[in-house]
Formats: structure tokens, C-alpha cells, sequence
């Protein structure tokens, strides 16, 4: 879910407060992926701490009273079909994805009128600040721009792309505080995959998609008690993995952005690979992936995007197999130079990738769509490993490609569902 906790500065007490969803996506896609998570924050409920079946309590509940309380403090009227404004015709210079809050006093003079732009990876900033470059306050050991720097850090110094990372979040907050952090990450992770694995029924949205997760792993439990595993059973599982997540999301449940909702299912999946059949797989190596993960992340962000309003899902799906196939280099002993390589390999194949969710939903095909990232992860990882670091292209060359790939793609391939197969595909 997406961190999202408007904090306007508000001398007298609002009556009355107002979403508007200034993007171009379907009002389906709203409705599920964007709607209830930044309702959910009106009340001052955190992502990270919120219950999944709360968020469908504070809906139901203020459907029923017409108010809500904001801020957790004062109860102000909110008509969710009324206060909830889908503007797809303003123009939106700083993001496609913008939100304004607006809060109002008894005779509906305005309080507060703010805008919010959700970035991708759960990133949500104030729209005046997207202007304004995030100045670092605190000097780390270790800072590097792209892959080619943290190559040179990791010759210097003799430590591992996870160690710089982790050398680096030190600086910024106590050692024990990021352990905390990443055990907390690796436990949320888990817990949506195992979540997503109980349930079953259709999922919300019109499209009468079903959640597979749970059949699929019945099938495969009676496939292995009947002795019929077949060659390609691990691959099988990493699916399953990813679709459980990603069913999740669906459902409006809790996901850990890696580095989007839309693309949660890959981290996931290729960690619970890690931990469940790898030889030797162990919390340090969780943690070595995640951290090496990170790095990858933080390199689309801070050079190219990682979100599918601005660059398809090439930005999403194709940044999370590029980072699962680091992390899993990482995890089983890859040198830098083959973790690079591994990451490299995971975005070349996801260039040109585009976004176009039937009726706006992440659901088709974006649940599957993880699936396979997460398969070509492992692939990925697996084909770096077994090589020897020197490879043609580099990491920072497949950043610039895709960033000038995305910039060149048509508009309605980037999440509208104006083209492709949600134009294409026809509800019988």
C-alpha cells in the first residue's frame, strides 16, 4: 500500500474533506489500488501497521455515518461518492499520478488545498516539491549515483554491494534499527505470500477474476504426495509465490512496494526461493538480498523510474526481476561484478514492456506478469552466476535504455487502459 498521510496546516477545524484523483487510469483501478489505501490514511491509519480487513471496516463504516475521523481526532462529513473525484481532464505537469486533498469549514470555505504525487514504490510527495531535488542531511560512507560507482566503491573497499548498502543506512539510522527494518520487510513478504495462499473466490473489480493461489497449491501438494512432481515443480512454485502476492494486492490487501504494488509479486517470490530450496539459504543471505535489491531499486529510481505511469511496466515488473536477480545473486555468493551482470539481464528482457491493465485493475495481466519476472529472475541470477562478471552491456547503459524507451512510449500503453489489451480484450 502506498504511504499516504496528508498533513495539511489546519488553523480551524475542518467539517468537511475531499479526495481528488487527478490521473488518467480507469475508475476500476482507482477504486481498488489508489482509493482505499489513501482513504485509509484520512484517518490517520499507517500501511504499515493498518490490518488488510481494516481498511474494508473504515470504508463500510463511513459509507454508513457519511464521516470519518480525520487525523484519527475529529469527526468531519465525508460521502465517499461525493467526496471522491476521479479529474481526468486537468493536466498534471509534475506526475500523472497526482492527488489533491481539500479540507472545508462549516460555511464551505476552503482550509486546505494540497497536492500529492505518488511516484512509484510507495513514494508520495508534495507536488511543490517535485521541483526540488531531496537534499541529503546526513553524509553517508558510501554515496554512488549509479552502477558504475558502486562497482568502483566495492574494488576500493573489498565489500559487497549488501555491505556498502547497509554501511550506508547505518549512517542514517542505529544498526539495530535497520536489522529490525529488514526483518520486518522479510516478515511482511512472507506473511502476504502465505496470506494470499488461504484464500479463494473471485476478486473485486467486475472482471470476475478468480484468486488461483490456493487451488494452485492444493494441486501441487496432491501432485507431490502422488509422486507426479515434474522436472519444472521449483518454477512452478516461485509462480505461485508471485501470484499469491500479487492476488493479494488485488484484494487490497498489505504488499510490500518492490519496487511498486503492481509489481510486488517478484521480490517475494524469488526471496521465498531463496529460503525455502536454495542449500545454505540463511537469514544474513535474506538480508544480503534485500539490501543488494535495494541498491538496484534505488538506481532506476534515481536515473530512469520505476513507475508505469511514466515508463509502462518495464519501470515495474522489468525493475523488479532486475532487482530479485541481483538480490538472488547476492544471497548465493555472486561477486559484485556477477550481481551487476544478473540485474542487467533482468531489465534487457523487459525493455519496451507496456502497461495496460484491462478496466484499469491490476489484475490482467499484471498478476501473471509477476509470475514470469520472478522466473526470469532466477534465470537471470542463475546465468550471471555461471559466468564470470564480464559482460557487454552494463547495468547503467540498460538504465538509460529504458528511461529513453518509456519516454518514447505512446501515452495510453502507460497504465491508462487506452491501448493494448485493454482495448483489445472483450468481456463475453
Amino acid at each position: 500500500m502506498s504511504s499516504l498521510s496528508p498533513k495539511p496546516a489546519i488553523s480551524t477545524p475542518p467539517l468537511a474533506c475531499g479526495l481528488i484523483f487527478m490521473d488518467r487510469s480507469p475508475g476500476p483501478a482507482g477504486d481498488m489500488r489508489r482509493t482505499r489505501p489513501s482513504f485509509s490514511a484520512l484517518p490517520g491509519e499507517r500501511p504499515e501497521t493498518i490490518d488488510p480487513d481494516r481498511g474494508d471496516a473504515l470504508v463500510a463504516a463511513a459509507a454508513k455515518t457519511h464521516s470519518l475521523p480525520l487525523g484519527g481526532v475529529r469527526a468531519v462529513a465525508f460521502d465517499a461518492t461525493r467526496d471522491i473525484v476521479f479529474d481526468r481532464m486537468s493536466e498534471t505537469p509534475h506526475h500523472p499520478n497526482t492527488l489533491r486533498f481539500r479540507a472545508f469549514d462549516a460555511e464551505d470555505k476552503p482550509l486546505a488545498d494540497e497536492r500529492w504525487c505518488s511516484i512509484g514504490g510507495g513514494f508520495v510527495v508534495r507536488e511543490e516539491d517535485m521541483e526540488t531535488p531531496p537534499v541529503q542531511t546526513v553524509k553517508v560512507p558510501y554515496p554512488f549515483a549509479n552502477a558504475a560507482e558502486l562497482l568502483d566503491i566495492g574494488a576500493a573497499t573489498g565489500l559487497a554491494i549488501a555491505e556498502i548498502v547497509e554501511a550506508n543506512e547505518c549512517a542514517l539510522r542505529p544498526r539495530q534499527e535497520v536489522e529490525r527494518n529488514l526483518a520486518g520487510i522479510i516478515e511482511a513478504m512472507m506473511n502476504c505470500i502465505d496470506r494470499g495462499l488461504r484464500f479463494d473466490g473471485e476478486l473485486p473489480g467486475g472482471l470476475r477474476v478468480r484468486r488461483r493461489a490456493k487451488m494452485l497449491l492444493a494441486r501441487f501438494e496432491a501432485d507431490r504426495l502422488n509422486n507426479q512432481r515434474p522436472p519444472h515443480e521449483i518454477m512452478d512454485r516461485i509462480s505461485l509465490f508471485a501470484i499469491a502476492v500479487n492476488e493479494e494486492n488485488a484484494a487490497g490487501g498489505r504488499v510490500v512496494t518492490a519496487p511498486t504494488n503492481g509489481a510486488a509479486g517478484v521480490v517475494p517470490a524469488v526471496l521465498r526461493y531463496y529460503r525455502d530450496y536454495c542449500p545454505g539459504a540463511s537469514e544474513a543471505g535474506m538480508r544480503a538480498f534485500l539490501l543488494t535489491a535495494a541498491a538496484v531499486g534505488a538506481l532506476f529510481k534515481m536515473n530512469a523510474s520505476i513507475s508505469g505511469a511514466e515508463v509502462g511496466c518495464q519501470g515495474e515488473v522489468g525493475v523488479a526481476c532486475s532487482m530479485a536477480a541481483a538480490g538472488l545473486a547476492a544471497a548465493l555468493g555472486g561477486s559484485n561484478e556477477k550481481i551487476e551482470n544478473a540485474a542487467e539481464i533482468g531489465m534487457e528482457h523487459h525493455l519496451g514492456m507496456t502497461c495496460d491493465p484491462i478496466g484499469g485493475l491490476v489484475q490482467i495481466p499484471c498478476i501473471e506478469r509477476n509470475a514470469f519476472g520472478a522466473v526470469k529472475a532466477v534465470n537471470a541470477a542463475s546465468l550471471a552466476l555461471n559466468g564470470d562478471g564480464v559482460h557487454r552491456v552494463s547495468l547503467d547503459q540498460v538504465i538509460a535504455t529504458m528511461y529513453q524507451t518509456g519516454a518514447d512510449m505512446q501515452t495510453k500503453y502507460k497504465e491508462t487502459s487506452q491501448g493494448g489489451l485493454a482495448v483489445n480484450f472483450t468481456e463475453c
